[in-house]
């Protein structure tokens, strides 16, 4: 590959699911965005396909199964030899970067974080334990891991303003290894379209999420027994409609139409379903990186009931597009006021449109990560000299893992 046809490689620890989680839209959205850079583009992945994985090859991407502590990753690199390399996340990085490093050691490495593993964790453990999050929030083998792969990385890609504080003020990493970059949203897709329903033509309360993600079967488990009950007592005629993908049999469970708490599963087409429900409700209780229910909601015209946690990253200055609440009894009475107040809900149905337009729209963000690469592959040295801490743990992820990886190697030979 010439430099007139940069290459890039994505190294996906799944295949990208956009109709299932916020991370396949992430992935499609930053592999869309490379093309636009005129990129060619190769998807290497471990996993097998899943039958809601994205048809990569429709867009032109070529796709290339690969091994783990194989050899033959070696080869096939120095093959490709790509400008720039993308790890999905920090295992991908982890299990591939000392390769990437050794046999293409001019090749750009890119951490897109997705979130941070360690701060959903961490708020996780908060949860169950009720110890306060500082307690063991950069202490964990997750937070270790992450931490260690960012600081390896040339770039990482940092979807929340929370997170890029965290890391930047709180454990000082060089904002030179970081990169700010949130959904990448259309500008057509950032403003109404023409089949988006008015209030009155709306009906019930909705909540959607991958179920395989923990935050999101917490979320239907809370609804169920603090939130849901409260907002029926109010609106006894009112349903809720729960939608995600890889529902399990515990989550069915709560299905119960008596109670108006109906347990769909995988929806096809997210936009109508919430183009047809009233307001989205989205209780997280922990979590991390931006809530991509969120930005489906703002797209159908849907306001939001959210906890801080989903809410957070998602607005900057602006005011949400519905209410931000934790308490279960104010969140109930909000969400209630919020559905049943004409002027209420069309205040932050127009409001998500101003939050997609200010701070989603692609255009500004792909200016700045283009430009962050050019610098970058211009000067790729003298940036990776003055990261030190990256520096020592390459040196030491080279010697643990690389032998490991070979041990492993030699012993699936036997």
């Amino acid at each position: 590959f010439n430099s007139m046809h940069p290459c890039l490689l994505v190294i996906g620890f799944v295949y990208p699911e956009p109709t299932s989680s916020a991370a396949g839209t992430r992935m499609v959205q930053l592999i869309t965005a490379f093309q636009e850079q005129g990129y060619s583009v190769t998807f290497a992945t471990t996993c097998k396909k899943s039958d809601k994985a994205f048809d990569l090859e429709s867009i032109g991407v070529k796709v290339e199964a690969i091994e783990l502590n194989a050899s033959s990753f070696d080869e096939f690199i120095k093959t490709i030899n790509p400008t720039i390399v993308l790890f999905d996340r920090f295992m991908t990085e982890e299990q591939f970067g000392w390769r990437v490093a050794e046999h293409c050691p001019d090749a750009l490495r890119i951490l897109d974080t997705e979130d941070l593993h360690f701060l959903r964790k961490a708020r996780q453990k908060t949860l169950t334990t009720n110890q306060p999050l500082d307690s063991f929030l950069f202490t964990t083998d997750t937070a270790k891991r992450e931490l260690a792969s960012l600081y390896r990385s040339d770039l990482s890609l940092i979807i929340s303003e929370a997170e890029y504080t965290l890391l930047t003020q709180q454990l000082k990493i060089e904002p030179s290894l970081l990169c700010y970059l949130p959904f990448m949203i259309e500008a057509k897709d950032c403003q109404p379209q023409t089949d988006c329903k008015p209030y009155n033509q709306r009906l019930d309360f909705v909540s959607i999420g991958n179920f395989l993600h923990p935050p999101n079967l917490d979320v239907v488990r809370y609804l169920k027994k603090d939130i849901w009950p409260k907002i029926r007592t109010v609106l006894p005629e009112t349903k809720l409609h729960i939608y995600g993908a890889y529902n399990a049999e515990n989550s069915n469970e709560m299905h119960n139409e008596k109670e108006g708490f109906l347990v769909h599963g995988f929806v096809e087409n997210a936009f109508d379903t919430l183009n047809s429900a009233r307001v989205l409700l989205a209780p997280l209780r922990f979590g991390a990186g931006l809530k991509g229910k969120l930005i489906l909601a703002m797209q159908a015209g849907a306001p939001c009931a959210m906890s801080s946690v989903a809410a957070e990253g998602m607005f900057g200055d602006l005011d949400p597009n519905g209410i931000v609440e934790d308490s279960s009894d104010e969140f109930a009475a909000q969400a209630v006021a919020l559905y049943s107040s004409a002027s209420k809900w069309e205040a932050s149905h127009s409001q998500g449109f101003s939050v997609l337009k200010t701070r989603f729209e692609k255009h500004q963000h792909l200016l700045v990560l283009a430009e962050r690469i050019k610098s970058l592959l211009g000067h790729l040295e003298v940036h990776r000299a003055k990261n030190v801490i990256g520096q020592l743990l390459s040196h030491h992820q080279l010697q643990s893992t690389k032998y490991m990886a070979r041990w492993i190697e030699a012993k699936n030979k036997l």
